[in-house]
């Protein structure tokens, strides 16, 4: 196995990456293929992940969870993925998690925090893209309208991922029409919602059939009534609740794909070693053995630039255009590093036994989402370049 980009890992975190290691080697990848091939949820899986404690690293310890950062949550998915695992079924209880942590009341915070550390409720689901608008945020046409004691919410989302195994959301809906506010951003508002309370009042859930077991769905509101008190943060200003939830997001997608990378690495460096054809092994060959050097090389690189942007994101300094650049470029690796792997194993790469196509599938993803290459491209020209807004 090739070595990780964490290679002047702390003692703490190198504990962390071997005791998730050990954990995931109790789950082979027949388990995953298994779970591939039946559209099925890994509830085991994260049952044992979330009772150690490693979903719950970013819960504060006054609420149960082990109070790390997202240093160490990024070193836990990507170990996660490395194993031939499939973390997009539970990573969200992280970032969405810290939705609540930096903006919910304290009644909030006691109410669901400690119940997500020890695995009572499962935040897995962030309710914000929608047909007609994508990753225009601002421009989403769910609204919930102030009812009393209750916001009635109406609308559509969709991509989805997780809300059937997930007991609660933070979904985002407009408050205010976007023509009465002074800034686009304005007028959004977040929630707390009740999956299982909602269901079949007001909530309907379509499950989407898709190219990967992402567990996504199609969303329809239909007046659902969602008590005031789960409001999160303050009205209107809901979409700083979700921005403030993006870097860590693309920080920990970004420590999946060196993950994936690695993982890819290894298949296609221990498959060049032992396949011998015309009596030599493939990996002598340098055109199949630098394509893997050279993938090596950019994981690195990408691992590199997840490791400063979480350490930026916990040292609570600015870190924007690393998460973004973290996430690109590591999505980028690790899809290169997926093409070497299938092109080394040739034919068989294609066969679901040797498991390469379904991480082939899984990794393609982390290009499109949380977020598209062109719009961190688009965010680094503006935002970092200085050069005029290109949309």
């Amino acid at each position: 196995m090739s070595e990780a980009p964490g290679i002047g890992d702390s003692p703490e975190i190198a504990e962390i990456r071997s005791a998730v290691r050990q954990l995931c080697g109790r789950y082979g990848e027949d388990y995953w293929l298994a779970l591939d091939r039946e559209r099925g949820y890994p509830t085991e899986f994260v049952r044992e992940l979330t009772d150690a404690g490693f979903l719950t690293v970013l819960i504060p310890e006054e609420y149960g969870g082990a109070g790390l950062g997202v240093r160490e949550a990024a070193v836990v998915m990507e170990e996660v993925c490395r194993s031939g695992a499939h973390a997009g079924a539970c990573h969200a209880q992280m970032y969405v998690m810290g939705s609540v942590l930096r903006h919910g009341s304290e009644a909030q915070k006691k109410q669901y925090l400690p119940a997500i550390a020890a695995g009572d409720l499962r935040l897995q689901s962030f309710g914000v893209t929608e047909p007609t608008t994508g990753t225009d945020t601002t421009s989403l046409k769910t609204v919930a309208r102030r009812d009393g004691d209750v916001y009635r919410i109406n609308g559509q989302k969709v991509w989805i991922s997780r809300i059937e195994h997930s007991d609660l959301m933070v979904l985002l809906a407009r408050t205010t029409p976007r023509d009465q506010v002074k800034k686009k951003t304005e007028g959004l508002s977040a929630f707390i919602v009740d999956v299982q309370a909602a269901l079949g009042n007001g909530l309907t859930v379509r499950p989407i059939e898709s190219m990967i077991n992402h567990h996504s769905c199609e969303l329809f509101f239909d007046d659902l009534e969602v008590p005031r008190e789960n409001l999160l943060g303050e009205e209107g200003q809901g979409f700083k609740v979700i921005l403030d939830g993006m870097n860590a997001e693309r920080i920990l997608i970004a420590a999946e794909c060196v993950g994936d990378g690695l993982y890819f690495i290894d298949k296609a460096s221990a498959y060049a070693t032992g396949r011998e054809v015309f009596g030599r092994p493939i990996g002598q060959n340098q055109g199949v053995q630098f394509p893997i050097a050279r993938c090596y090389a950019e994981v690195q690189a990408a691992g590199l630039m997840v490791e400063k942007a979480a350490r930026l994101f916990d040292a609570g300094v600015p870190c924007g255009a690393e998460a973004n650049m973290a996430k690109m470029l590591a999505s980028e690796a690790s899809w290169h590093a997926g093409d070497v792997c299938m092109q080394t194993h040739g034919g068989f790469a294609f066969a679901k036994e040797y498991h390469i196509e379904r991480k082939f599938r899984e990794t393609r993803l982390y290009q499109i989402a949380p977020i598209s290459t062109n719009l961190i491209l688009s965010y680094i020209g503006e935002h970092v370049l200085k050069m005029p807004r290109s949309f």
